[in-house]
């Protein structure tokens, strides 16, 4: 169990304390839903909740391989919805991966990957697609 407390600031604005570790994050309503956009919206926290959980998920599977995807990076694409209500519809990661790493451990990283605890904790009827590329 992990507690996180967070505050309404007002404004649309939240500061969020990690209690085990005391760092501070901040969210802001983004500009087309009302806000100034001077951080990360929450749905934005969920789209790179995605990207950094299958990240780590893959980096577990590396340690264990005896390989590294140190420098591996991500970018992620959050596709809002409003029918029948806001939402986050799709999310679309492209994962930048280092050559280097051997054809037969990059099945179980992307394997890792689809099965991050984020992408598993989302509703299906997000959608969530991930891109490898191994040229990096």
């Amino acid at each position: 169990m992990v507690e996180i407390d967070v505050v309404y600031e007002g404004e649309l604005h939240t500061s969020c304390r990690h209690a085990p570790s005391e760092r501070l994050l901040e969210t802001d309503a983004p500009v087309d839903n009302q806000g100034r956009g001077e951080s990360f919206s929450p749905t934005d926290l969920l789209a790179t909740a995605l990207a950094s959980c299958a990240l780590t998920t893959m980096g577990i599977v590396a340690r264990r391989e005896g390989c590294s995807i140190d420098g591996a990076r991500t970018r992620i694409e959050k596709h809002m919805v409003a029918d029948p209500q806001r939402r986050v519809g799709r999310l679309v990661a492209r994962f930048e991966m280092p050559a280097a790493v051997a054809a037969a451990a990059r099945t179980k990283l992307e394997e890792a990957a689809h099965g991050c605890p984020v992408r598993l904790s989302l509703h299906d009827s997000v959608q969530t697609e991930l891109v490898f590329d191994w040229s990096a």
